[in-house]
């Protein structure tokens, strides 16, 4: 009988291939088609063309659905981060007896579908506020379930946060608006680049509560619906490569960029580790 550890690692390995395989073939399948000559997407009579990427290059409404969606981006990551950074305060340094209660409403949409929370926002600013609907109703719904999320990050970065520092602070001299500014902001901020970069991105790729809250205009995400409901050509194949390179190349700089500053550290640490051994040597030396 073979080694029973073997057996599972190589039960394990056979799984994850046939998991990411199920998982990744589409995609793989999706990017090939975006270099064969036909227009109609598909692998048969395949003759290599770049010519989609050009078309797609070209495509005026496209570049218009991305300024849109860039937008109501940045609009959005302002919004959620002041929203869910007060909403974590509150509830991190609240202590009262419907603390749970107002947690529960403060996370309630990003329980509510997105259609419910687009229709809501178009209904409020175009029909009762009298105001024309655009992409800035989007980012207002947007952020109404987004700044949730970045509320979640901001409370699991401030449950690990020693208010003694804040009280040293105050003890010291400074006033409240010089603590938070000083001692808690700095703190924070790794959780506000993560909660800045997940907003974002949940904003650029979210197509329900947007198609029903932006009115007229289209942002990229619903440009690329509108492509495929109307008949989908190998140039959307091309800005699916285009997307799914970026998004490998930026991740493989940032691993290399992380393990270079591992390497550095480690460098450093043993610099340090061996200067001070060599003056303990010489302390040794010395009192000899």
């Amino acid at each position: 009988m073979g080694n029973p550890d073997r057996v599972l690692t190589w039960a394990i390995r056979a799984f994850l291939l046939i998991f990411f395989t199920y998982l990744l073939f589409p995609l793989v399948y999706l990017i090939l088609l975006a270099f064969n000559d036909s227009r109609i997407p598909t692998h048969e009579n395949f003759t290599f063309t770049l010519k989609w990427f050009g078309e797609a290059w070209s495509d005026e409404r496209m570049w218009d659905g991305i300024q849109t969606s860039l937008s109501i981006g940045v609009v959005v990551v302002a919004i959620s981060l002041v929203l869910g950074m007060g909403g974590a305060l509150l509830l991190v340094r609240l202590q009262i007896r419907a603390k749970n209660l107002i947690y529960a409403i403060l996370v309630s949409p990003i329980l509510a579908p997105g259609i419910v929370l687009g229709i809501s926002a178009f209904i409020f600013w175009q029909q009762q506020m009298g105001l024309n609907a655009g992409w800035w109703t989007a980012a207002l719904a947007q952020s109404s379930f987004i700044s949730a999320y970045c509320m979640l990050i901001f409370i699991a970065r401030l449950q690990r946060f020693d208010t003694a520092l804040e009280e040293a602070g105050l003890d010291l001299g400074a006033s409240p608006r010089q603590v938070f500014w000083k001692i808690t902001m700095p703190y924070m901020r790794p959780a506000m680049l993560s909660a800045a970069a997940l907003a974002f991105l949940q904003s650029f790729e979210n197509y329900t509560t947007t198609y029903f809250a932006i009115g007229a205009e289209q942002t990229f995400t619903i440009f690329i619906a509108n492509k495929v409901r109307q008949g989908v050509t190998p140039a959307v194949n091309a800005v699916a490569f285009v997307i799914v390179a970026t998004t490998i190349l930026v991740a493989i700089v940032i691993e290399v960029r992380r393990r270079r500053r591992l390497k550095l550290s480690a460098a450093a640490a043993r610099k340090a580790e061996l200067a001070d051994l060599a003056m303990a040597q010489g302390v040794a030396a010395a009192a000899e």
